[in-house]
């Protein structure tokens, strides 16, 4: 599995907006096909530019559907939010390959 991360810092003046934007944006890179589930969370640090960060967790079962995504669907998805809000917003994005995942046993009486 392979998550692909997405971090944006989110002008105040806009977050609202954003927000509401991003209900839509998330199920349009998931309907793509290449990713599994997606999760978005508020970064819980005070940014000293200002602004509220957000992180969008994509995950993909192979490395293939992340390469596909890049070529084929990335440019279209990125660039409408860059229309609706590039000077309001900052975004990088980093890959990350799930090793091993861990859960909790759970004792039986």
């Amino acid at each position: 599995m392979y998550i692909y991360n997405v971090t944006i810092n989110i002008d105040e003046s806009v977050e609202r907006e954003w927000l509401t934007w991003m209900q839509s944006h998330i199920p349009e890179v998931l309907a793509t096909g290449r990713f599994v589930s997606a999760k978005m969370t508020q970064v819980l640090v005070e940014e000293e530019m200002g602004g509220v960060t957000y992180s969008i967790q994509y995950t993909a079962k192979t490395r293939e559907d992340l390469d596909n995504y890049y070529k084929y669907d990335a440019e279209k998805l990125r660039s409408d939010g860059m229309k609706r809000f590039a000077d309001k917003m900052v975004a990088f994005r980093t890959e990350l390959k799930v090793v091993e995942e861990f859960f909790p046993i759970v004792a039986s009486n």
